[in-house]
């Protein structure tokens, strides 16, 4: 995923923002996701964190909604999560 666009319409800050990351199915993956999103919006409830298991059960999708504060926020978080070997995707 490319560097989000500073001037992409839609997005005005602060807004909600759910920030999704999928890989194997652990416990671990999501406390790594859980960690990398706090660290950037250490403000963020545990309540606005979901997983969703796939049909089969070994893929995890991750999604945590913060209040979104810049596209720099945002650009440090994906960058964060696609350097991690465990995660697969993020959107």
């Amino acid at each position: 995923m490319d560097e989000l666009n500073e001037q992409a319409p839609g997005l005005e800050f602060p807004c909600r923002y759910p920030v999704k990351a999928m890989g194997r199915h652990d416990d671990a993956l999501i406390d790594h996701i859980w960690s990398i999103v706090t660290h950037h919006a250490p403000d963020t409830p545990a309540e606005d964190l979901r997983t969703t298991a796939s049909r089969g059960g070994r893929f995890v999708s991750v999604t945590v909604t913060i209040t979104a504060e810049s596209r720099a926020q945002l650009d440090a978080i994906y960058a964060d999560l696609r350097a991690h070997d465990k995660v697969l995707a993020a959107l």
